[in-house]
């Protein structure tokens, strides 16, 4: 595939002899998905005579009736082709310049920030769980494609599709926050936001705005997620943080130090232990979900299937920092796999099988 730039026009070669010329109409980042829209695309048959390098859509009379089909790896490239043109010509007077930026390590948290504040602001979200699943590198491209090959080939996430992009438009927003805004990351007592506060303040290394920490565990006295607070608790969280100082130098060099050790593990499972981020074995959880099984099973009359989202909806209560839903499920493949488990369905989803243990 080959393309050039012709702003606010980019050009594609998907084919030996036609042109899809898309144009970009918004300074925010996009999706996959965003790239259904046929009314931002034009396509035209490239004459013989006529080189890529020297193709104009402006000399040439578009296709009426067109379509193409491409591999989602090949969509998700032209995907970041667009971004890179969007940030390029971002000016600084079109870049993230609100009253405050905050960032937190979900994006149903973010939701809720959003609900929570009042304007001018702007929230982003990472999409990802930093508690489950390799960081090595993550700050690197090799490292996002090492991690993103992990989760394609160990989670069943129905958003998998559009993760790449989302994550590295996520890392894009935080590059272009201008240097004068305060900064707000929100964080829990958790494996998952613990990780992403030394990610994210890795990422701000070469920034020299103010950034505050809010800690939502200590602040709200309650032991889970932030994406677990109300939006109603959260407003209350921020307008009780207004005599806060900034991290000082030092302290966000060690949490940058903290993130470099970090992702030189190897770990696929942490959690926050004693006031620390530990890497614990990837079958941590294991025995919870075969007890669980084994209850389960206690309480039916006879032994039979029971559907892997209902295991997972009782695993829940019992385990005090919850992991990931789909990394619970992975899990549970693994103990069918090898062979602990019984099968009955096609395991692609919480929802289309179920198990029960082997006799």
């Amino acid at each position: 595939m080959e393309s050039k730039v012709k702003y606010p026009y980019i050009y594609f070669l998907l084919e030996s002899n036609m042109v899809f010329v898309y144009r970009i109409k918004t300074h925010n980042y996009m999706n996959a998905s965003d790239l259904i829209d046929r009314s931002e695309w034009e396509a035209y048959e490239l004459q013989h005579h006529v080189q890529f390098e020297a193709f104009n859509h402006e000399e040439s009379k578009a296709i009426d009736e067109w379509g193409f089909w491409l591999e989602q790896h090949k969509l998700s490239d032209i995907v970041e082709i667009i971004n890179d043109c969007i940030q390029k010509h971002c000016s600084v007077d079109q870049r993230i310049t609100t009253q405050a930026v905050h960032i937190v390590s979900s994006e149903s948290a973010a939701g809720s920030v959003r609900v929570a504040l009042a304007p001018p602001k702007h929230v982003i979200g990472l999409p990802d769980c930093f508690s489950i699943g390799p960081l090595w590198k993550l700050e690197e491209k090799r490292g996002q494609t090492f991690r993103n090959n992990w989760l394609f080939e160990n989670i069943n996430d129905e958003q998998e599709d559009v993760y790449q992009n989302k994550f590295t438009n996520t890392l894009r927003e935080i590059e272009d926050i201008s240097n004068h805004v305060p900064i707000y990351i929100w964080y829990g007592n958790n494996a998952d936001e613990q990780c992403g506060l030394r990610f994210f303040l890795y990422l701000l290394r070469n920034k020299s705005n103010e950034i505050f920490l809010i800690n939502t565990t200590e602040q709200s006295k309650v032991n889970c997620a932030t994406s677990h607070l109300s939006s109603q608790q959260l407003a209350q969280l921020f307008m009780n943080i207004e005599e806060k100082k900034p991290l000082t130098i030092q302290d966000r060099r060690i949490f940058q130090n903290e993130w470099e050790t970090l992702s030189q593990t190897n770990d696929i499972l942490r959690l926050w232990i004693n006031n620390g981020i530990k890497g614990v074995p990837e079958n941590y959880f294991d025995p919870f979900i075969i007890e669980t099984i084994e209850r389960l099973h206690s309480e039916q009359a006879t032994t039979d299937f029971i559907k892997t989202g209902a295991v997972i909806a009782e695993l829940l209560p019992l385990i005090e920092e919850l992991p990931s839903v789909f990394f619970l499920e992975s899990r549970i493949r693994f103990l069918v796999y090898s062979g602990v488990l019984a099968l009955k369905g096609i395991p692609k989803s919480i929802r289309h099988y179920s198990v029960k243990l082997r006799e």
